[in-house]
């Protein structure tokens, strides 16, 4: 069954804690599950770590605990630490009865550095990309053998960002690692996402709906910004803002041709104080769900 969530960072950045700092925790839930009427909510920085009190909390706002972003740094550890680091997370997943576990390499990434051109991002060699497809396909069958999905997303600022490396990414990791498909990152990486969702839509298990204004994507390129900056320049958006450039139709048909069963996340990280969250969220949510009809996904 289809259901269709959102995450905090619309209303409060992770990356940037000071985004979006002055809006109450309350807001946040009440404005997703109450006034929008979202499903589901993903993690950030502002919920309780422990499960139950995350669990309870995001309920009596209407709200499932979706799953959310556990940052590996396999390419500095090995998979055996990685898993005792993993516990706390897998707590909150097991006890909130996720499927996923959004999933990003991290420990040489640059999207939360202020001061970094996205465009300076690490990459990997083809020896470097099997080898840590390698890592991550162990990881993978290890959360598998806890009833969990690892979901990796591919995202800017990261070893994982155009077409070609996600292509890299899955060629080098096996079936027991699945995809996060993200139409916006895809789009911002150099990008088709009808292509690269075709390509990939077997190991698909999570989606986020995240729209990009071109123009701005084009600025951050060329005038050197950071991830945070092109945030706040106002580099991603809703689907349904006629400033954004993915065409979600298509890709929504993509997932109902498949038999795509599992939740639809805008996930469109903007500057609170510029563009209202209730109002763009609701915007999202209401497109979404139109579309979604239209090529008989729900």
């Amino acid at each position: 069954m289809i259901q269709f969530g959102t995450n905090p960072i619309a209303w409060a950045n992770d990356d940037d804690q000071t985004i979006g700092a002055d809006i109450p925790t309350a807001r946040i839930l009440d404005e997703a599950g109450r006034q929008i009427g979202f499903d589901g909510i993903e993690n950030g920085h502002r919920w309780p770590e422990d499960p139950v009190e995350l669990r309870e909390m995001l309920g009596s706002y209407g709200l499932a605990f979706i799953s959310g972003w556990y940052s590996t740094e396999l390419l500095t550890r090995s998979v055996e630490d990685e898993i005792k680091a993993f516990q706390p997370h897998l707590a909150k997943l097991r006890e909130n009865g996720c499927k996923v576990c959004v999933t990003c390499e991290t420990s040489n990434a640059i999207h939360s550095m202020t001061d970094v051109p996205v465009n300076d991002k690490p990459s990997l060699s083809p020896e470097g990309m099997a080898e840590f497809g390698a890592k991550i396909e162990e990881f993978a069958a290890y959360m598998a053998s806890q009833g969990i999905h690892l979901a990796y997303h591919h995202h800017m600022g990261t070893i994982v960002e155009s077409p070609e490396e996600i292509d890299a990414f899955m060629t080098a990791t096996g079936p027991a690692t699945k995809l996060l498909f993200d139409a916006g990152h895809c789009v911002f990486g150099g990008g088709d996402p009808a292509a690269v969702l075709a390509r990939h839509i077997d190991r698909v298990v999570h989606f986020h709906a995240k729209n990009v204004r071109p123009d701005v994507a084009k600025r951050v390129r060329d005038e050197r910004l950071s991830f945070i900056q092109g945030v706040l320049a106002g580099a991603f958006t809703v689907p349904g803002d006629q400033e954004g450039a993915v065409d979600f139709a298509p890709l929504l048909k993509q997932l109902a041709e498949h038999g795509y069963d599992g939740w639809i996340v805008i996930e469109a990280e903007q500057d609170p104080d510029v563009r209202n969250p209730l109002l763009y969220q609701t915007l999202g949510l209401a497109t979404l769900k139109r579309l979604a009809r239209e090529v008989g996904l729900i």
